[in-house]
């Protein structure tokens, strides 16, 4: 199983992380191999020993790994214990020693954020729709609501896709410049006159620095270029496949 870290978050006691890669799980096909997303068409067992073997090496139990119904939203809930169901939201805030706050994600950018002084943590899933309606401050926000102070929080966002390999319409980007004015910067010229580039992980550090944010941090990793280490929705769709692989970040406070 291979795992990606943060350096920003490393450097905060009492915290475990980890990105996870899709190598090290069970499954099979476009799947393959640790796809833990239970609302992928993949066999149900086979994604809960994914999701066991990820826990396993985050330390907690299965139960433990809260993960949500994500709907590409503003909504972060906070949580005291395991949930009883997936709660639709995009953002976990939590106090609890040993619960997991996980974000799953095939392109989008998964958050993890910590403070360490007040032991908060949360994770966040941020795709374009949840970046620009403001998933990021609902999810700093809970978590200050928790006890944490916004000068402290240390942010990292995992693999996602990349400028590069993220083309879209012109419209898309019109609806940012009215929605995120200035936010024009984070778009390149794409290979054609009518389309652009767009950088996501660029555009979420600038929302976590919105947010008060400052020690934040990019992985640096393309999912949609990566074959080997990640699952991707547009790698997917462009080969016509019919589904794919999700892949966890998570976050645990140390007992």
């Amino acid at each position: 199983m291979q795992t990606l870290k943060s350096g920003l978050l490393g450097e905060v006691t009492g915290v475990r992380h980890a990105f996870f890669t899709r190598q090290g799980g069970v499954s099979t096909g476009v799947y393959d191999s640790l796809n833990v997303g239970v609302g992928s068409r993949d066999d149900p067992d086979a994604v809960q020993e994914n999701r066991a073997r990820a826990t396993a090496a985050l330390g907690v139990e299965l139960s433990h790994l809260l993960t949500c119904y994500q709907i590409h939203s503003n909504i972060a809930v906070t949580a005291d214990g395991p949930f009883a169901g997936r709660p639709e939201a995009d953002g976990i805030v939590t106090r609890a020693p040993g619960l997991a706050c996980g974000a799953l994600s095939a392109d989008c950018a998964p958050i993890l954020l910590a403070d360490g002084d007040a032991r908060v943590i949360a994770s966040a899933h941020a795709g374009w729709k949840g970046a620009l309606g403001g998933v990021v401050a609902a999810t700093v926000q809970a978590m200050i609501a928790a006890g944490a102070r916004r000068e402290r929080i240390v942010a990292a966002i995992g693999p996602c896709i990349g400028q590069a390999s993220y083309e879209v319409g012109e419209d898309f980007m019109d609806r940012f410049s009215v929605e995120a004015p200035g936010s024009e910067r984070f778009f390149a010229a794409g290979r054609t006159p009518d389309k652009r580039q767009f950088d996501l992980p660029g555009f979420v550090l600038h929302r976590l620095h919105e947010a008060g944010v400052e020690r934040a941090e990019w992985t640096g990793f393309d999912t949609c270029a990566d074959e080997n280490l990640f699952f991707s929705n547009r790698r997917g769709f462009l080969r016509g496949e019919s589904d794919y692989g999700r892949l966890l970040s998570a976050i645990v406070l140390e007992a």
